[in-house]
């Protein structure tokens, strides 16, 4: 099993928790929010500006890599981190999302899964062994079981059809992990719960991931449109059963309601291109609530965008020259407000873990809202 890989509760409040996960790339303190780093770069950002805006971990993608540049060329490169200069812990997702997603280009076998690359059309077979051979050749910290992303909606027999696939799919990655390099003693496999949002399918997934015995849980196949009151019912009913001792993933997740809604039912770590790709778009998440900087109120306004955020973009520019920005399509706009956003996002999980620690989420929680509640401030 991993000897560089652990994870110590801290403090809990209620079904939350804060802690620190170690790596054998430094510490992760939870609840963590990763940004997503699809093709070795966070869009608009350098790794180096990431880190400065509080993030521990980044999220790295099989299923790009392996396309462009290739997983044998970044290794022979000396490894993902290397690669991008990003010497902190790095997660990668198995692929099994991005693969479902192709729809017409790809086909599912008990083998896994058969597909032509969006970028060339070129034919590629990905399984439980070969994700595991490439996220090892990118020398990832946290690797994640290859798995069927549960389509939404799916009825409960196809929904079961799925999960099956994936246990059997867990335990293949398992076997293909732990397979005695020095890769699989420092890092950690991580399985992942499906079912859809039947109760009983997610028991199942979890019982037989524990079996499996995996360093870490995610919670699959949510935020693909089920909407937040049925993902929040899927987590009170499968996050009970989830080991107390091991780190818990939310894949996929979200808007900062839905990940103080889930840091509230226990969920440690979150990820999400949600703040990197609002930021290119012009949209800004401040503590009332989202702005969109396209809009022409903005235009006059020589206040920063979140007075309480100490970004380079609230603590150097006003919301007209933003808005200025977005209007002349400028590079700058969005390396700006995606700055922004993922600051945003840590001083949230910041906050988050402070107010566990306190004892006082509750009180944290209902501020959260309330001010997300009184609206942007008023145009000058």
């Amino acid at each position: 099993m991993t000897q560089n890989f652990s994870f110590e509760v801290k403090a809990a409040d209620g079904t939350a928790r804060t802690g620190v996960i170690n790596t054998c790339r430094g510490e992760i303190r939870t609840p963590a929010f990763m940004p997503v780093g699809t093709a070795a770069t966070v869009k608009a950002m350098k790794p180096e500006t990431v880190r400065q805006t509080g993030a521990d971990i980044l999220l790295g993608n099989t299923y790009h890599l392996m396309l462009r540049p290739t997983a044998e060329r970044i290794h022979r490169l000396g490894g993902l981190h290397k690669f991008m200069n990003w010497d902190r812990p790095i997660l990668t997702d198995s692929g099994g999302f991005q693969v479902m997603s192709l729809a017409k280009l790809r086909k599912i076998t008990e083998e896994g899964v058969a597909f032509q690359s969006h970028i060339d059309g070129s034919s590629h077979m990905l399984s439980p062994e070969r994700s595991m051979e490439i996220q090892r050749l990118l020398g990832s910290n946290i690797v994640m079981a290859f798995d069927e992303c549960t389509s939404y909606p799916a009825t409960k027999a196809e929904a079961e059809v799925s999960m099956l696939l994936s246990m059997r799919w867990a335990k293949r990655s398992f076997d293909a992990f732990h397979d005695g390099s020095e890769h699989a003693k420092k890092n950690a496999l991580f399985g992942i719960v499906q079912g859809g949002v039947f109760e009983n399918l997610r028991r199942h997934s979890v019982a037989a991931l524990k079996e499996i015995n995996c360093q870490g849980y995610a919670v699959g196949g949510l935020a693909v449109g089920e909407g937040q009151e049925v993902m929040f019912e899927v987590l009170d009913y499968t996050m009970p059963q989830m080991s107390k001792t091991k780190p818990r993933y939310l894949m996929g997740v979200g808007k900062p309601d839905d990940i103080v809604g889930a840091v509230e039912r226990g969920i440690d770590m979150f990820d999400c291109v949600l703040p990197s790709r609002s930021g290119r778009t012009g949209q800004a998440f401040t503590r009332r609530g989202t702005v969109n900087m396209k809009n022409a109120r903005h235009t006059d306004d020589p206040r920063p965008l979140d007075e309480n955020c100490s970004c380079t973009a609230c603590c150097n520019y006003s919301r007209a020259y933003i808005a200025h920005l977005f209007r002349g399509n400028e590079l700058l706009g969005l390396m700006l407000l995606t700055e922004h956003n993922l600051t945003y996002y840590q001083d949230l999980m910041t906050g988050l873990r402070a107010a566990i620690a306190d004892q006082k989420l509750q009180q944290f929680v209902n501020s959260f809202h309330e001010k997300r509640a009184m609206g942007d401030i008023e145009p000058l």
